[in-house]
């Protein structure tokens, strides 16, 4: 799994129980399991209150009713996370974020957000703030629903600048999360109208940033899920893989049902088929969530997700 930039990253698999308070769901195990092919601008915004937060055993009640099931090699178990195997059923015993195959991890905390404030936008990775502070970068195709998708995680309509023309944003922005961690909005890739010299630009930065960017903990890379998988995306998803930069596939407008009679997929075979076209480029299962800027699916779930990585990194 491309996660080897987390410092001294491990992944562990026991027989034990996890700890308290965690409870489990157990998971049947199927081995080697197949999927269907599957310039600052003064802008912030300020709670009072903390916005509110599902709690994660909420989270995980839909997930223990239907019995998900997946095999050893297709969840992504955090760092410094035991799951236990059952000798006696042949099953593995975890909790399991609902709409992904994330296992939850003791370091899942501290996951509510209270403030969020843009800071800053850069156009080198050398200008980006320099205060150490952990940060998730997200990028996706241009109309892939990022502007929408980063409004509902701060759960406010205008802390990203979005645009009804794709492409809009041209730098790598900012935002500081309850000061203590960055939200990172990168360029839209594909988006055509683009002059060509300008799209250059914008790759080479960001893969500069990428590559370079010391405090970066994980790479979001949104996908549409309601239309099958672009080649640009697997490209993208491929290149990240290949250069072991860490990333969570984040898959966006999962509430988009298609007529089966037009010839339309769901979400979810859609979200299966791009995980069997990259999984050759990944030592392991990159960790997935199904989303919706619409209905805030997958909300609760990206925030118990940065939590977790975010809180592990900061401890090593």
């Amino acid at each position: 799994m491309a996660l080897s930039r987390l410092p001294k990253l491990h992944f562990s698999i026991f027989t034990h129980p996890l700890p308290s308070p965690y409870t489990h769901i157990n998971l049947p195990l199927i081995t080697k399991l197949k999927l269907s092919t599957l310039s600052r601008l003064k802008s912030s915004v300020t709670t009072t209150e903390p916005i509110p937060f599902t709690e994660a055993h909420n989270l995980l009640a839909l997930q223990e009713q239907t019995q998900t099931q997946f095999s050893l090699d297709k969840l992504f178990i955090p760092p410094d996370t035991e799951v236990s195997v059952n000798e006696n059923s042949s099953g593995l015993s975890a909790r399991v974020l609902k709409g992904s195959n994330i296992v939850l991890s003791k370091y899942a905390r501290d996951a509510q957000i209270v403030q969020a404030e843009f800071i800053k936008s850069s156009v080198r990775t050398e200008d980006c703030p320099s205060d150490g502070l952990p940060e998730f970068a997200l990028v996706g195709r241009s109309n892939v629903g990022k502007s929408s998708l980063l409004n509902s995680i701060v759960r406010r309509k205008k802390l990203a600048l979005t645009s009804k023309k794709p492409g809009k944003t041209q730098c790598i922005n900012h935002f500081k999360v309850n000061d203590s961690w960055y939200l990172v909005d990168l360029p839209g890739y594909g988006y055509a109208s683009a002059p060509q010299e300008l799209r250059t630009d914008w790759n080479k930065f960001t893969k500069d940033y990428f590559l370079n960017r010391s405090t970066l903990v994980s790479v979001f890379l949104l996908i549409d899920a309601s239309i099958p998988a672009k080649k640009i995306d697997l490209e993208y998803a491929s290149w990240l893989g290949q250069n072991q930069v860490p990333m969570t596939l984040i898959f966006t407008k999962c509430d988009k049902r298609k007529k089966k009679k037009n010839g339309g997929k769901r979400p979810e075979e859609n979200v299966n088929e791009f995980q069997e076209l990259i999984q050759d480029f990944f030592q392991t299962a990159p960790p997935w969530i199904m989303t919706s800027g619409v209905t805030n699916q997958g909300r609760d779930e990206m925030l118990l997700h940065m939590a977790q990585l975010r809180n592990y990194w900061l401890k090593h």
